[in-house]
């Protein structure tokens, strides 16, 4: 039963995990820091993490790093939106990544689909509302469902400026919404090339190190060459250091550690799909915390992809039974062929 309920148990810590990613990383750039050095930092700060685990735990590996796993690692580095955007907002339009990783995966060949089949038209179904959940959350935006006290004033100067119209027509907003799906898209082809690399290279906490090793390479190249102003590299006791320190260590180190052990096992279509827990999350804190506004679009979109991603959660359960079935049924007719015979 333990080994059964882990997945779940893991998926639903990661969802933990990027909802306080979502609630830090918005503080720590509303602050006024720089997303480039955050990214080199938080990157290098995984670095080390998983380094002294990989001593600690898989320092005698002996998977073969050949040149096309380098390759796969080299793009998981890549990875590199929520400046314009809220927290909720942010973790809500995540909620697409099972939808965008489930789409890939067909392409891709890791998940058949038989359109004749009940769990393949759930999976369609599923892919298309939680798209179109998304898509609301991106344009519509329409009333404030809860305001708290201490956000009112907050609420009526949006409201002075036109922020709290029906349609959102703020071009930060857009922007942020734009980079946020680029981002996503990013994040769901990570999944699917991990799950690849997983098969080829069995030693997760040492592909965790050296992709977080590539994005740290990688990051700092980049950002040497979009800010190279050295106060954007300053760090105090602040948010400016929990943020990369919390952003490297739970997120670039642990947490995708535990997304690779999941994803071997279960896939990546299963693993995305527990994403929807983190817009929860993060709308209460969001709420409770900083005093964000949920708004009706928000919650239209949000309930759209929960419902979406679930159908497809069911699909992949109602497949797995009846594998687990036909098998039990091939086993069964190869013992009477066996009995038959003697």
């Amino acid at each position: 039963m333990l080994k059964e309920l882990k997945p779940y148990i893991l998926s639903i810590f990661c969802s933990f995990c990027y909802a306080g990613y979502n609630i830090v990383s918005k503080v720590y750039l509303d602050d006024g820091m720089s997303f480039y050095v955050l990214v080199v930092d938080a990157h290098g700060f995984g670095t080390l993490a998983t380094a002294l685990l990989d001593l600690l735990f898989e320092r005698n590996n002996e998977s073969n790093l050949s040149i096309q796993v380098s390759r796969n690692i080299f793009f998981l580095g890549l990875r590199v939106r929520l400046k314009y955007t809220s927290p909720t907002f942010a973790s809500a339009m995540a909620n697409a990544i099972p939808a965008i990783t489930f789409i890939l995966a067909v392409l891709c060949r890791m998940e058949k689909l038989k359109i004749s089949e009940a769990s393949a038209q759930a999976k369609i179904v599923g892919t298309v509302v939680a798209l179109a959940g998304a898509t609301l959350m991106t344009l519509y935006k329409g009333i404030v469902v809860i305001s708290l006290p201490s956000s009112s004033g907050h609420h009526k100067k949006n409201q002075s400026v036109g922020i709290n119209s029906t349609f959102f027509s703020d071009g930060d907003w857009i922007k942020g919404s734009v980079m946020l799906f680029i981002s996503y898209l990013a994040l769901a082809a990570f999944f699917i090339l991990q799950a690849w690399t997983i098969k080829k290279y069995p030693a997760p906490i040492t592909l965790t190190f050296l992709t977080c090793l590539a994005g740290t390479l990688l990051a700092a190249i980049m950002t040497a060459i979009l800010d190279h102003k050295p106060s954007s590299w300053k760090l105090s006791w602040n948010i400016s250091l929990l943020a990369p320190v919390y952003s490297g260590v739970v997120i670039f180190g642990i947490t995708v550690y535990l997304q690779t052990l999941v994803i071997r096992e279960k896939g990546p279509v299963f693993m995305t799909a527990f994403r929807p827990l983190a817009t929860v999350i993060v709308a209460v804190m969001g709420l409770l915390i900083l005093g964000e506004e949920p708004y009706l679009g928000s919650i239209m979109g949000s309930v759209l992809i929960v419902f979406g991603l679930y159908a497809i959660l069911w699909a992949k359960g109602y497949e797995k039974k009846k594998k687990v079935l036909e098998l039990m049924v091939t086993d069964q007719h190869t013992r009477m062929e066996i009995n038959s015979q003697k």
